[in-house]
């Protein structure tokens, strides 16, 4: 195999089957690297150029799909990658990790036809990897520098993706995260096995090279307050992301064995990063050898059963109260885990969480049935009288989604108002907070949501920005 088809073969090469855990399989990865220029080719020639692209429609960043599939096919691969990069900051990264079942691919008319969707998300990593290759991956260089700066709080996608974009058009952009590596979820929420590492480190070192200056181990709150930034800065943009997890309402929610799902992915995720992490090597963020229990339906309690597999668990069981037509969650993940040997209690619910503050031993779980609906219209999960039954667990990982922080609170900004659902309140135009001249974008500002999202929001935030600062005296620091 060439370098260049070793490049797209997935590092977890080693993911059990569902007929014997003990017997491994190649990934997708990996059986599309060993022809991964003929087959991406293949995927974009099927594209039927539609006159009407309900693939763009349904992408959130209109991403131009059907034209960079023309030019895939034509083998125009530097005008394919321009295209794509042009509405994306991260296409490399969407390309792995967009549920693309239920945004493009799910909308293609080939696969409403039942013949099959087009690949587009394999074909968009195909596109952005060979541009890597060939080093068609340049460092903005802003046609001039301006004088003036913005910081950007959170080095997720949201800020990231609005970094680049005020670089492009020549501010000094300056990101304060409170991580020691750079990327947020996407180096400690998102496994290995979905998202290589290295994938965001080299968009790090890329937007290091365009100018971007990244402060690390920084807390807004502690280090300074968000007025100290606001004073620094010309603008400041919020993009930390929604971190709070939501808790079990039920007896046993506080027993040992009962740990949150992001701590759970951290940990795996820093133990693969080479960081010494004392509860995995205890076992307490260890699923190896245990009886798992995953409690939720979304795509984090996918990430959470999919790891528990790898890490060699004796079983694993994802819980979800509604039935499988209304899993939040992508649909792909579900049949991945279900053939890695994942057992799914559908119309199940925690009813309590056995064991005490030393051990988990097993939880009693209530059979559901779905009722009325619920506010959001969602026909609401009913208890089943007489369903009860019982499940072994050594580790129960709470996957039931994240709220907001207290960001007044955590800042130091009283006057930064928030939402009932305690996100940001923000301009639905500009972006910009309750504060002047500080925007917030991503997770921070709609919830809980997409990569893909966070990346629509970062990129309105920075074209909000720029237009405010571009429309102030300024000082440009490089001639054009």
């Amino acid at each position: 195999m060439s370098e260049r088809m070793l490049k797209f073969v997935s590092r977890d090469r080693e993911t059990p089957t569902k007929r014997n855990p003990g017997e491994r399989r190649r990934d997708f990865g990996e059986i599309y690297a060993k022809f991964a220029d003929e087959k991406a080719k293949a995927q974009a020639a099927r594209c039927s150029q539609c006159g009407v692209p309900f693939c763009q429609d349904h992408c959130p960043l209109g991403n131009d799909i059907p034209d960079w599939l023309k030019l895939v096919a034509e083998d125009r691969l530097e005008e394919a990658y321009a295209v794509s990069s042009a509405t994306n900051n991260m296409p490399e990264i969407c390309g792995r990790i967009c549920p693309q079942d239920r945004l493009c691919e799910g909308s293609c008319v080939i696969e409403q036809s039942g013949h099959g969707t087009v690949t587009i998300g394999a074909v968009e990593q195909y596109i952005t990897e060979t541009a890597w290759e060939k080093g068609w991956v340049k460092p903005v260089r802003p046609a001039r520098e301006r004088a003036q700066s913005v910081g950007v709080i959170g080095a997720g996608p949201a800020g990231l993706a609005a970094a680049e974009e005020l670089r492009r058009d020549g501010f000094q952009v300056k990101i304060y995260d409170r991580y020691d590596r750079t990327g947020g979820l996407l180096v400690y929420g998102i496994p290995n096995f979905k998202l290589d590492k290295s994938v965001v480190a080299r968009r790090t070192e890329h937007l290091e090279k365009s100018g971007v200056q990244f402060v690390r181990n920084f807390d807004v709150g502690r280090d300074a307050s968000l007025g100290e930034l606001r004073a620094e800065h010309d603008a400041v943009l919020v993009a930390t992301g929604v971190y709070k997890a939501r808790d079990l309402a039920c007896p046993g929610a506080g027993n040992a064995g009962v740990v949150a799902a992001l701590d759970y992915l951290t940990a795996s995720n820093r133990t693969g990063l080479g960081d010494a992490v004392a509860a995995y090597d205890s076992g307490e963020l260890n699923a190896q050898g245990k009886n798992v229990v995953v409690i939720g339906g979304g795509d984090t309690a996918m990430d959470c059963v999919r790891t528990a597999v790898r890490q060699g668990a004796k079983s694993v069981t994802c819980l979800y109260r509604r039935d499988r037509k209304n899993m939040p969650g992508s649909a792909r993940e579900t049949a991945n885990a279900e053939e890695e040997g994942v057992i799914f209690e559908w119309l199940a619910a925690p009813k309590a969480v056995k064991g005490d503050a030393a051990k988990a031993a097993g939880i009693r779980v209530a059979r559901m049935e779905l009722g009325a609906p619920d506010a959001s219209g969602r026909r609401a999960p009913v208890e089943v009288d007489g369903g009860e039954f019982d499940l072994d667990a050594d580790l129960v990982i709470k996957a039931l989604g994240f709220e907001p922080e207290d960001h007044p609170e955590m800042f130091g900004a009283p006057d930064l108002k928030v939402t009932a659902r305690g996100t940001l309140r923000v301009d639905p135009e500009t972006l910009e907070t309750s504060i002047p001249g500080v925007y917030a974008a991503g997770d921070i500002v709609r919830g809980a949501s997409l990569v893909v999202w966070a990346i629509v929001d970062g990129r309105k935030a920075a074209a909000a920005i720029a237009g405010r600062l571009r429309a102030t005296a300024e000082t440009p620091i490089a001639a054009e």
